[in-house]
């Protein structure tokens, strides 16, 4: 049914997958990224707020408490001001670099180096208002929707529920001095801000994980698109099998007209045959004329018996041949005293002189 209907019930072929990535269509989770650079940039304003408090306290003694000297000229209030720049600038680098840093490891993370640049290109489908609306209106914008209204839900209960910890400590705030405000201020705001983070990142993992389950259900194909797949990759199967068989055929050719003019043929004793042929005024040494398997064994054997060819089972011999040796090539020069042996017993049988031993390389 799922090939008539066109149902996507086969799992996405790894080229496929390859190619999804190609154009930049990979599982991601932009509310993962903002989690973990509001986590982040909490853990980084606690360990260097005190850095950026001084620095920002120097500032402000400098523009507003000390005496303002008459500026000459323009020059001179620039450099006061790349100055006062390059402090404040220089108490933030820390907080903003490892911000950097945590937003590209919360990219690569998901979805690895990629590089798009198609991406880069311009699209006016992307600004047509018709298709925007379409957006907005589908079923996957009501379900972005749906999430942000469950997100917001989940930030309030957890602000909520964190500051409700802190409402002794509030009421009691009016005996403080501003030191003392400022500390409790600060930990009321830093721990409402870690629970929820806390809260976005797990809702975070959990859009990662839908978003992933949603590619693997967009990737996944039809039986037709299997198969015009591996029409494309690996050619038509027609053609393919039609090449199969007109090699099987040529092979089968070879084998008929070389058997009938081999000297022996070594077995496994059913699996493998090797024919081989020895003239010891024109070779060398003895050629491999045909070899086979299953089947093409079978025939060799057939052939061998037909045109009275010996068949002698030596079964090392004949897997080592069948494996190391090509067809019209010689026998290696490890081979030469069992083959010797084999053709001087084959020639024995005829009542004919054994040939000359095979010459060493």
């Amino acid at each position: 049914m799922a090939e008539t209907s066109g149902e996507k019930s086969f799992d996405p072929t790894p080229h496929r997958r390859q190619q999804a990535r190609e154009k930049g269509q990979t599982p991601y989770s932009q509310d993962l990224g903002s989690a973990v650079l509001l986590l982040v940039g909490a853990g980084l304003l606690w360990v260097f707020g005190a850095r950026v408090s001084e620095a920002m306290i120097r500032v402000t003694r400098r523009l507003l408490g000390e005496a303002i000297e008459p500026v000459a000229d323009s020059s001179t209030a620039t450099a006061a001001l790349l100055g006062l720049s390059a402090e404040v600038g220089v108490a933030f680098a820390p907080i903003f670099g490892l911000l950097a840093l945590a937003a590209v490891l919360s990219s690569v993370g998901q979805v690895g180096f990629l590089f798009v640049p198609s991406r880069l290109q311009p699209d006016l489908a992307r600004i047509n208002p018709i298709k925007g609306i379409g957006r907005i209106f589908s079923a996957q914008g009501a379900a972005r929707l749906g999430f942000g209204l469950i997100k917001v839900a989940v930030v309030a209960a957890v602000s909520c529920a964190a500051l409700s910890t802190r409402v002794p400590a509030v009421l009691e705030a009016a005996g403080l001095d501003t030191a003392q405000f400022v500390v409790l201020l600060t930990d009321t705001v830093f721990a409402t801000v870690f629970f929820v983070g806390l809260a976005l990142l797990v809702l975070a993992l959990a859009d990662l994980a839908f978003q992933r389950w949603k590619h693997e259900q967009d990737l996944k194909m039809t039986a037709q698109e299997v198969k015009e797949e591996m029409k494309n990759l690996q050619g038509d199967p027609e053609i393919a099998a039609r090449r199969r068989q007109v090699q099987r055929q040529m092979a089968a050719a070879r084998v008929s007209q070389a058997v009938p003019k081999a000297d022996v043929v070594v077995t496994n004793p059913t699996e493998l045959a090797v024919a081989l042929r020895y003239d010891a005024d024109k070779m060398a040494a003895p050629v491999v004329v045909a070899k086979g398997a299953g089947v093409l064994a079978q025939r060799i054997r057939r052939l061998a018996l037909e045109n009275h060819v010996p068949i002698i089972e030596r079964k090392p011999l004949a897997r080592l041949l069948y494996k190391e040796v090509a067809i019209n090539h010689p026998v290696p020069s490890e081979s030469y005293a069992a083959v010797a042996e084999v053709l001087a017993y084959v020639y024995q049988l005829k009542g004919k002189k054994p040939p000359r031993a095979p010459r060493a390389a």
